[in-house]
């Protein structure tokens, strides 16, 4: 009797993809896959290039000794160890100096 009523089910159902047609939408699947892929890649090529600029930026920034100076002397004033006046009168003989 249950091979009977799969005989039947099987010979009713319409087949789907078995028939040879394909549904119209297949090609959006690998697309989207594709795009997702690119995204995804181009998202970790931006942070590392992100990353490598910003080091090379802050290495040059390090290695300038002026650059060093003021930032000490802003830090300076940050802390209070110096009032107003005397921050800007060094400030200015650094501006000088270059």
């Amino acid at each position: 009797m249950l091979t009977t009523l799969a005989t039947q089910a099987a010979a009713m159902h319409p087949g789907g993809w078995h028939d040879g047609d394909a549904p119209a939408f297949w090609p959006v699947f690998p697309i989207t896959f594709g795009l997702f892929w690119l995204a995804v890649l181009g998202t970790a090529f931006y942070f590392i290039r992100r990353r490598v600029h910003d080091g090379a930026a802050a290495a040059k920034a390090a290695a300038d000794p002026m650059t060093k100076a003021r930032s000490v002397l802003a830090e300076r004033f940050a802390r209070g160890e110096i009032d107003e006046d005397e921050y800007h009168v060094r400030m200015s003989a650094l501006r000088n100096s270059d």
